[in-house]
């Protein structure tokens, strides 16, 4: 009987050892890499795209295949169970992993746990992106595939459903003159409706630095950014943007055609798909389009632009002037001269758009 005992125990604390001796070797699957697999040591940090939409096996085999970690299945487990890092390292500090995307910079000698903050950090290496005023839908759609951001494509779809209208309770069918012009900081392949959401929201902020204007209803504010839009492809200098308002609104109030060269060159350009022409032509202003404020009084049907806060402002807080006409006086700088009757205006009058 007791040699029967003593065989139990033996064989008891022979699978204890195993045990432990497996879980140390588990253990050291945390580990930092620091050699690849040929034995050389690894040196520097090593650049690693995390795209929007990656999950945590997809990027568990990110790492591994640029030797940053040893294991992908013990990444895995201990990213979607944080305790068994608690048990093998009670004494470090644990945090609940949360992966965000992004462009992040790995040293092979991280160990898992300083790798999982890192990448829960959000402390990224972003791609800057300026977005200047004016900018249509189209245009901005360009710079991000230029910069590897999202495809155009895939930016015109969000940009141009009802989707995101109806959740920011834009009157609209797209969310043409929401996209505030602005510096932003992306990253690669992060997604045309997080880039698309980003710039509305920032529209949003930044209309309440505008006086009178962040509490309009939205049928108001969007007349106010179409507007805003068309005095933004006409003025070149800031100035000059309420004197160009003031005109439009004079014409508004008599329901007198705008007669607004940026309207045709929207035509030519986003509907027509042509090249930015140097100068509106007679036949352009005849084109039967509702954008052609030559032909149809009124404000066109939407933005023709993404206003900045300078077009914002001249449409919200417009000076009471008896303007009804303007016309390039310096197209070099960009200057013009205003004009209250037709017979002023009509003097050595040329057609510009602004570049």
């Amino acid at each position: 009987m007791k040699k029967i005992l003593r065989i139990v125990i033996a064989i008891f604390i022979l699978i204890l050892a195993m045990f432990t001796s497996g879980l140390l070797i588990f253990r050291t699957q945390f580990f930092p890499v620091e050699k690849n697999e040929l034995g050389l040591d690894i040196i520097g940090e090593t650049r690693i795209e995390i795209p929007y939409g990656t999950s945590v096996a997809q990027t568990a085999k990110i790492l591994k295949e640029n030797n940053l970690i040893k294991s992908e299945k013990a990444f895995y487990y201990s990213a979607r169970f944080p305790i068994i890092l608690k048990i093998f390292f009670p004494k470090r500090e644990i945090k609940n992993f949360s992966l965000k995307s992004g462009i992040y910079k790995i040293s092979p000698a991280m160990d898992v746990i300083e790798i999982q903050e890192v990448l829960s950090s959000a402390q990224t290496e972003f791609i800057i992106v300026s977005i200047p005023e004016g900018y249509t839908i189209k245009k901005i759609a360009n710079l991000l595939e230029q910069n590897e951001i999202c495809t155009s494509i895939d930016f015109i779809n969000i940009c141009s459903n009802n989707t995101l209208p109806q959740e920011y309770e834009i009157p609209s069918e797209t969310i043409e003159g929401y996209l505030f012009p602005d510096t932003y900081y992306f990253t690669k392949g992060m997604g045309a409706k997080t880039v698309a959401e980003m710039m509305v929201d920032n529209f949003f902020e930044k209309i309440k630095t505008v006086e009178n204007l962040s509490d309009k209803t939205p049928e108001d504010l969007y007349e106010i950014v179409k507007l805003a839009s068309i005095v933004e492809r006409e003025y070149r200098v800031a100035e000059e943007a309420p004197l160009i308002a003031s005109v439009f609104k004079n014409r508004l109030t008599h329901s007198i055609g705008l007669y607004s060269c940026a309207t045709v060159e929207y035509i030519l350009t986003e509907i027509q798909d042509k090249p930015h022409p140097n100068v509106i032509k007679i036949e352009d202003t005849r084109i039967d389009n509702p954008y052609n404020t030559y032909l149809y009084a009124g404000l066109p049907p939407g933005p023709i632009s993404n206003p900045g806060l300078i077009a914002l402002d001249a449409a919200t807080n417009t000076p009471k002037t008896s303007y009804y006409f303007f016309q390039v006086a310096d197209a070099e700088a960009g200057k013009h001269v205003f004009n209250t009757t037709f017979e002023e205006h009509k003097i050595n009058h040329n057609l510009y758009t602004k570049n």
